[in-house]
């Protein structure tokens, strides 16, 4: 299918099977997710990727009881940096380095673009802006699980404190922003999986200048 046509299949889907997203295609989604687009490239977060149904089922009453925390074949907690530090921009340069054969002192002026733009912020303010860039992940990671045919929903109604606690994010330096159920659609169950897509008119959301 094209995108525009993985786009219009996709839906948040209320009820799935429990039936398994094949590894190859789990693969295929995780790497989508890496290659996303993240403010200078820095992927402030982690994808926590968890199958134990034991967790998950410890998980739904954090998800106010969405059936879809225990029906999926896997759930994604997209966990972001609670700060920035100089440490972790370093290390980002010399991936950036070792990746592209230069070496560190080149990289001197992206380096403090980086630390210029983000170092100064307040740490409330860092987590904010790591936060939005797993949003971005997020995004990337809807459109590629249309392509790949994996029924997905993304979930923003949980407890993230009760999460955190849950899944020991603190001690990672990180806290939970959104999860992303997928698997596959239980279409006799789902109220929504025969619904008409609502979207506003191109015509109605575009303002060309």
């Amino acid at each position: 299918m094209s995108l525009i046509d993985s786009l219009s299949w996709r839906y948040a889907t209320k009820r799935m099977t429990g039936n398994k997203v094949s590894a190859e295609k789990m693969d295929a989604l995780l790497e989508a997710i890496r290659l996303s687009a993240s403010g200078f490239g820095l992927q402030p977060y982690k994808i926590l990727v968890i199958e134990n149904p034991e967790l998950k089922a410890k998980i739904q009453p954090i998800a106010y009881g969405q059936p879809q925390a225990v029906e999926s074949s896997h759930l994604l907690v997209f966990a972001a940096w609670n700060d920035i530090t100089e440490t972790q921009i370093d290390a980002f340069i010399q991936l950036v380095a070792d990746t592209r054969g230069l070496s560190v002192d080149m990289l001197g002026d992206y380096r403090g673009a980086i630390a210029g733009s983000l170092l100064g912020r307040p740490v409330e303010a860092k987590r904010n802006w790591a936060a939005r860039q797993a949003y971005l992940a997020m995004g990337t990671a809807l459109a590629a699980a249309g392509e790949l045919q994996i029924d997905s929903t993304p979930m923003e109604g949980f407890i993230p404190a009760q999460l955190d606690e849950l899944l020991g994010l603190e001690a990672m330096g990180l806290h939970s922003v959104l999860m992303l159920a997928v698997g596959e659609r239980d279409a006799a169950n789902d109220f929504m999986a025969t619904a008409t897509k609502v979207r506003y008119a191109k015509e109605d959301l575009v303002i060309n200048l």
